[in-house]
């Protein structure tokens, strides 16, 4: 199990992590100590908690907007792959009334070139 000292706010905080995701969590802690560092900017050193707390409401109202452009996007994804099939079907249906209308034209090209070989 890996360790990583990260710094939130200018205060070092020691977190344990699985082993190989130290880096991950060092990128974390940036992200964190970015909008905390933000926050103190806009309402100034209101305490640790309570900046912890406004930055992780700010991260969380970002990952409702992420889950919610998500599912947005699997909705158009899912919506594009209907219209793909349907006109995949459509193509299909006039593929298959194509090869009925030749196959009728062809019989009666034949039809006319047994008439014109009796003559």
């Amino acid at each position: 199990m890996g360790q990583v000292n990260v710094s939130i706010n200018d205060r070092s905080y020691t977190v344990a992590c699985g082993d190989g995701e130290e880096d991950h969590l060092r990128e974390l802690a940036r992200y964190l100590d970015g909008h905390v560092s933000d926050l103190a900017k806009t309402v100034g050193q209101v305490g640790d908690a309570r900046l912890l707390l406004l930055a992780g409401l700010l991260v969380a109202d970002e990952y409702a907007d992420t889950l919610k452009r998500l599912e947005a996007l699997t909705a158009e994804v899912e919506s594009l792959r209907q219209a793909q099939e349907n006109e995949s079907g459509r193509g299909v249906a006039a593929e298959e009334k194509l090869t009925a209308f030749i196959g009728q034209a062809a019989a009666r090209i034949e039809k006319m070139a047994d008439t014109l070989e009796a003559v």
